[in-house]
């Protein structure tokens, strides 16, 4: 056991409008325009320092925002003892910025104190639910908080998975009390890749659950063999992937949604207009429910 700590809130609501990553390129545009988002989203492990330009502007736009803490970096599926240093240093950040919600992956990306460069993905079976999930309790417990479970985009099926990954997920959550961080992105990548219905993947998740959205776009790859749609952060949301939004948000309601933008990145204008018409599909829900 890591320990344990008391309650970490966060100093802002969660919002009911969408947000945009925050990467280095943009620090000086969002400190100069102040763009019209509610929230911002950074990599957790971008600020692990102990000081310079990352945490100096990480101080200055959470009096601005509320923020989103999302880890790269746990491997909860590893079966690698928690990196504690790696924990430590996540803790100090939530305590330093007060984040609204913090995230991380469904995922594995180490083995024997080697970490890869990547996020693999588990096997959907009985172990693997029980080892996940007592490791995301003890990191619960450690932090003093929830957090919330990304699920992955993925490019191979385990012949040994018992169950879809949906339930996997939900099992994931109900067992070791996180919430779901939905990348509506990866359910549509991965749907793609393996054949499965993306709409079934949203419906089989329980609504209580979700405590985030994630959009971005992605890469259709054509080879002799056929084509594989890859999760790259470098392109607008696909219209196929705005409509299994727009069921996302009918069947979860208002959720904080976060537009995610990593390499060949565009300018500041770009990332709000995607959040704004994330916006207003939200907003379109809410009118019916009205």
């Amino acid at each position: 056991m890591l320990g344990s700590s008391k309650q970490s809130a966060s100093s802002r609501p969660i919002p009911v409008c969408s947000g945009i990553g925050l990467r280095a390129e943009h620090y000086g545009a969002v400190r100069e325009r102040r763009p019209r988002v509610g929230f911002l989203e950074v990599h957790s492990e971008n600020y692990f320092g102990a000081g310079g330009r990352p945490l100096q502007v990480l101080d200055a736009v959470r009096r601005e925002y509320p923020l989103s803490l999302h880890g790269v970096g746990s491997s909860l599926g590893s079966t690698d003892e928690l990196n504690a240093t790696h924990l430590q240093k996540l803790k100090a950040l939530i305590d330093r910025s007060a984040p609204m919600l913090v995230s991380e992956h469904l995922c594995w990306s180490s083995i024997d104190g080697r970490y890869l460069n990547d996020l693999l993905p588990l096997p959907c079976t009985e172990e693997a639910l029980v080892h996940v999930s007592d490791r995301i309790q003890r990191v619960q417990e450690y932090l003093g908080r929830q957090i919330l479970i990304e699920n992955l985009s993925t490019y191979l099926e385990f012949v040994h998975s018992a169950m879809p990954e949906w339930e996997f997920l939900a099992a994931v959550a109900r067992r070791s009390g996180c919430g779901i961080l939905l990348d509506v992105n990866n359910v549509y990548v991965s749907a793609c890749n393996h054949g499965f219905d993306a709409a079934r993947y949203i419906q089989n998740i329980p609504v209580g659950c979700v405590g985030e959205i994630h959009l971005a776009g992605h890469t259709v790859n054509a080879h002799p063999q056929g084509v594989i749609l890859v999760d790259t952060h470098n392109r607008l949301v696909t219209e196929a992937v705005w409509q299994l939004y727009a069921l996302a948000v009918e069947r979860f309601g208002d959720v904080p949604t976060l537009l995610e933008w990593d390499t060949d990145l565009p300018a500041l204008d770009v990332l709000v207009g995607e959040a704004r018409k994330a916006d207003r599909i939200q907003e379109s829900f809410r009118a019916l429910a009205a």
